[in-house]
């Protein structure tokens, strides 16, 4: 689900994703003369964070539609890594993983919301860096982080989109039945992710500083399927780690139909504050290490 970068020739599919990038960051900051003014040619309009965020939005939608292959890709093997798991276990496991395949589906369906938003994340300022255009987004009106959040909102809306698909053919592979309270899943879901989506910030900004860290990045993808799993161990304490509050209520949600406002309130307050210090502290690692690589002169570096 990620976007891939050609080392070896630098051109061609980089140099147009290069390109979105750059003309993402500067069209929200810059509008005609007339526009917003009636035609009447008074002065440009100060673009807002909403401009920002259509801008963004508006270049993940060309990217899905001029490099389709990449995202039918990621379903396909998103859906072979599951046949594999579903069909492998079910021949090893047997009635025991057939009596728990619906917590098996949710799981895997929240994996890949939160892998397709963590490495979208990470991966993408890395690609920046590799591109050269990293500096450009510093010189916007908005700044750097503005413009890494709303893309980081974008890539969160493609995952749900992508991972939905997914959901769907999980559900017919495995003839199984699940309940999908569309506002109760979007809600539990993306406050879940919102929490990976603080790592990716946090992984993106170490990559902005030590530009090669690739693996480290994939290795931290390996804790997620523990974290989805955590609420099975029973373990009170791992409700305050990344994606186990939200797996838990998505759980009840959509195996038990249990809607948002019948969740405890206390259990909600928790898996808003965990969004919140995840994303308020992967934002701070952010900011202090983009600073730090402008102190050092290294920001434009590869």
């Amino acid at each position: 689900m990620t976007d891939s970068v050609d080392d070896k020739t630098g051109h061609g599919t980089n140099d147009r994703r290069a390109d979105g990038g750059r003309q993402a960051a500067s069209e929200a900051g810059r509008r005609p003369a007339d526009e917003g003014t009636g035609g009447r040619g008074d002065g440009p309009r100060s673009a807002g964070l909403v401009d920002l965020t259509l801008a963004v939005l508006k270049r993940e939608y060309l990217i899905f539609v001029r490099y389709p292959a990449d995202a039918v890709g990621g379903i396909v093997v998103s859906l072979l890594f599951f046949a594999l798991l579903f069909y492998g276990g079910r021949a090893f496991a047997g009635q025991a993983l057939t009596d728990s395949i619906e917590g098996l589906v949710v799981g895997y369906f929240l994996w890949t919301l939160s892998v397709g938003a963590y490495s979208s994340v990470a991966n993408d300022i890395g690609s920046e860096v590799q591109w050269g255009t990293l500096e450009r987004h510093f010189m916007t009106p908005f700044g750097f982080a503005p413009v890494a959040f709303a893309k980081g909102v974008a890539k969160v809306v493609r995952s749900f989109l992508l991972s939905g698909i997914t959901l769907a053919a999980m559900l017919v592979i495995t003839d199984t039945t699940l309940q999908v309270p569309v506002v109760t899943v979007v809600v539990v879901a993306g406050l879940s992710i919102l929490s990976v989506l603080g790592l990716g910030f946090a992984a993106g900004g170490l990559s902005v500083l030590y530009k090669r860290i690739g693996s480290w990045l994939g290795l931290l993808q390996f804790g997620f399927p523990v974290l989805v799993a955590a609420p099975a161990f029973e373990l009170g304490w791992t409700r305050f780690l990344p994606l186990a509050q939200g797996s838990s209520l998505l759980q009840r949600a959509m195996v038990e139909g249990t809607r948002v406002w019948e969740f405890p309130p206390a259990e909600l307050a928790t898996l808003v504050g965990v969004a919140v210090v995840y994303v308020a502290g992967g934002y701070a690692v952010f900011h202090y290490t983009t600073r730090r690589a402008r102190r050092l002169g290294v920001l434009g570096d590869y």
